[in-house]
């Protein structure tokens, strides 16, 4: 955990075990992306280390399981504060380790992350159980949840400490304890929220964080026989891995991923809102965002209008340093994740799509200190055909790809027209057509005339190839339990 004025020493993360922090001896690199250089040494860590977690948080489970939902929630609320006290260290850390904003750490990532213990604290307290009665028979029936036990959380680093949150509340609201793996590339937010656990109250063992790789610190907490329970947030190729892993164990999986999300703008909608509203939902937080959109399809007679009002807004989307607030993106999160994202862009130009603006278009100027970060502007793509990669394949960065529509019909086909289901968005002012669009399109959210409005109680997840499972207040709860019905006779 050492830290020196000298630059050339490295922050060096330390795995959280047990209600300590052990150092381990194999370490990653990680890179501030926004410099290409590395600044943070990350644990290599694998079977042994995931071993001494499990076993961590199996000796916490009794205790923690036997308190009451008001008291773990009470710790929880703790933490909460804990984290709300330290948001701009937490932010600053956020942008420097994933490459966002600073302001879009500050506004999103970690009072989200801050709500998420608070939400859970609270919503475990409301949930009721079930009961019937078979008066004929003389028995009263009524159902029980239980927690399952140590549950394997792995996170992603598009958005870090918000979406690890996102698992680690409703586990230990319910009375599980934690096995966590964050990603490799974005640990440090993590690292800093493990500092606080003790300081909240959380006993020993309740909360764990492995540092690692996903195929040796993830391969070895899917596969453990003491992990009963897994939830993942990533790529639909990984979630494949772990469904493998885990079907000899038969363990509960809820596994979110990727998105190809459409929005639908028809002829009546309010093209003011719809374009400032898509250019926010296609590049926010550098398109790296499973719910940003990444196809938009128009009404043919309002399509050139849109397009011109599109791409002169996507232009003024400014790329630069994180730090500068006047900034609303940063860099994406790697060297090979940028060159990834790039290729999307040449294979468009090659098959003989328009790129209007944004990736070799558009010239960027950076700070001096930033020429070696991995930037790339907002970039428009028409023309793309529909079976192509670039519009059939997750592409997850600042690139947007417009093809117009004939009819409802039509912009319905062309929604579901790929494996993926996570979200859409339609822009409409005809309430009828809000319902009927909605209920054909095949994803696991719909917003009307808004984008990224959500309520925590309600479901959260994708359908296809967009996962298993759905998270939220009720649907947490629930994945988070084991139910059981009792039946009394009398």
């Amino acid at each position: 955990m050492s830290k020196t004025a000298d630059h050339r020493t490295h922050l060096v993360l330390e795995n959280y075990i047990g209600g300590k922090f052990v150092p381990c001896s194999r370490h990653i690199d990680s890179y501030d992306p926004s410099t290409g250089d590395v600044y943070c040494k990350v644990p290599d860590s694998g079977t042994d280390e995931v071993e001494a977690a499990v076993q961590a948080a199996r000796e916490a489970f009794p205790d923690w399981s036997a308190r009451s939902p008001a008291e773990r929630g009470q710790v929880m609320k703790k933490l909460a504060d804990l984290m709300e006290a330290q948001l701009e260290e937490l932010a600053q850390a956020e942008s420097r380790d994933q490459g966002k904003t600073v302001m879009f750490a500050r506004t999103v990532d970690v009072p989200r992350a801050v709500d998420n213990f608070r939400f859970f604290a609270s919503s475990v307290l409301h949930h009721t159980t079930d009961c019937t009665t078979m008066d004929h028979l003389g028995c009263v029936n009524y159902t029980v949840r239980s927690p399952v036990g140590v549950a394997g959380l792995i996170s992603p680093w598009n958005l870090p400490l918000y979406l690890l949150t996102w698992k680690i509340a409703p586990a230990v609201a319910t009375g599980n304890t934690v096995v966590a793996k964050p990603s490799e590339m974005t640990s440090v937010t993590a690292w800093m929220m493990c500092k606080l656990l003790e300081e909240a109250g959380f006993p020993p063992g309740v909360v764990n964080m492995v540092f690692g790789t996903g195929p040796r610190a993830g391969d070895a907490l899917v596969g453990h026989p003491d992990v009963p329970l897994v939830s993942f947030t990533g790529s639909t190729a990984t979630a494949q891995r772990i469904t493998e892993r885990s079907a000899p164990f038969c363990k509960k999986l809820s596994l979110e991923l990727g998105g190809k999300n459409p929005a639908i703008v028809f002829s009546d909608a309010d093209l003011d809102q719809a374009v400032t509203t898509t250019v926010r939902s296609s590049f926010s937080n550098q398109g790296e965002i499973c719910l940003c959109t990444s196809r938009i399809y128009v009404e043919r007679s309002i399509y050139p209008e849109f397009l011109k009002r599109f791409v002169a807004a996507a232009r003024k989307w400014k790329t630069g340093a994180p730090s500068d607030p006047d900034n609303n993106n940063g860099a994406l999160v790697s060297r090979e994740h940028l060159e990834k994202v790039r290729s999307f862009v040449t294979l468009a130009r090659s098959e003989g799509a328009t790129v209007l603006c944004g990736e070799g278009e558009d010239p960027l100027v950076l700070p001096q200190c930033n020429t070696s970060g991995y930037f790339m502007r907002p970039t428009v793509i028409a023309g793309v055909a529909e079976s192509s990669r670039v519009m059939q394949d997750e592409i997850f960065g600042p690139v947007v790809c417009v093809n117009p529509f004939d009819g409802e019909d039509d912009a319905v086909a062309k929604g579901n027209g790929v494996r993926y289901g996570l979200a859409a968005t339609v822009w409409t002012r005809d309430v009828g057509r809000v319902h009927r669009v909605a209920r054909r399109l095949e994803a696991g959210l719909v917003w009307t005339n808004c984008w990224l409005v959500r309520d925590l109680n309600l479901p959260f997840g994708g359908m296809k190839n967009s996962g298993v499972g759905r998270e939220g207040g009720r649907d947490s709860y629930h994945f988070f339990t084991e139910v059981k019905t009792i039946t009394v006779k009398h």
